[in-house]
């Protein structure tokens, strides 16, 4: 379960810059956020959510990351991409740019948290 732990991580590095990206060129571009965007957000979401679903599994299991920081670093992750979902605007650009820009910061924060498990 570790091993499968460590393996999503690279799927949310992978899922979070990528989205992260395209949604920073789109909005670089002046663009509308289509469907292939909002399915990428979507899934970097999902992916994220998911990991944190993993590590809860572990913790029950009574495996233990070796730095505390690991499980706040994960919990800040998770709390950034569910963020824009209340406070972001109504406005198409600005939810693109709230959404981008939350999974930009969950990537980096996701970061962290691998370099602390």
């Amino acid at each position: 379960m570790v091993s499968v732990h460590h393996a999503v991580a690279f799927a949310v590095l992978a899922a979070t810059f990528g989205a992260a990206g395209a949604g920073a060129w789109t909005y670089y571009r002046n663009r509308e956020a289509r469907s292939v965007l909002t399915h990428l957000l979507a899934l970097a979401q999902t992916i994220l959510v998911a990991q944190v679903g993993l590590g809860l599994l572990l913790l029950s299991q009574h495996h233990r990351a070796p730095h505390r920081l690991h499980y706040l670093y994960g919990t800040l992750a998770l709390l950034a991409v569910l963020a824009p979902w209340m406070y972001a605007p109504a406005d198409r650009r600005g939810r693109l740019a709230w959404f981008t820009g939350a999974t930009l910061v969950a990537g980096a924060l996701a970061v962290r948290a691998y370099m602390t498990g």
